[in-house]
């Protein structure tokens, strides 16, 4: 399937497993931030809309603005962070690659690259919006 010419309709039938929404205050800032820190591809990217892929996992970006009728909006709160509670985790990617760059994006590493002794090496970064993506390793 072309992530970039799908339809709205087909591509939403064609969904399985778990799924991930994020919303976001500027869509374009969270694709560069999972773009330039975590390595992820992102597709059709809009002001309102655009979608981040690792490995066979998608996460889709939602501007506020495109879930104005979702009762979810007005649960969002109005001061950052927005995610807080929530860890996402992508495996395969470097925490120690992942920290570098995002301090050269200008994000928050919560927290630094560590050994941890269920067999990963980890890190957490908080997104624009509030988001704790964990990039991790197995250790040998």
């Amino acid at each position: 399937m072309d992530l970039e010419t799908v339809a709205a309709d087909v591509f939403g039938r064609s969904l399985r497993g778990l799924g991930v929404n994020l919303l976001c205050r500027d869509v374009r800032e969270m694709a560069a931030f999972l773009e330039t820190v975590l390595d992820l591809s992102i597709h059709r990217l809009s002001d309102d809309f655009a979608l981040a892929r690792h490995h066979d996992a998608l996460i889709q970006l939602h501007a506020d603005a495109s879930f104005t009728a979702h009762p979810l909006l007005s649960m969002v709160p109005e001061s950052p962070p927005r995610g807080g509670g929530a860890q996402l985790y992508l495996f395969g990617i470097s925490p120690d690659t992942a920290c570098a760059r995002a301090e050269a994006f200008g994000a928050m590493v919560l927290e630094p690259p560590a050994d941890k002794p269920h067999g990963l090496r980890e890190a957490t970064v908080l997104s624009p919006d509030g988001y704790a993506f964990s990039p991790a390793i197995a250790l040998p």
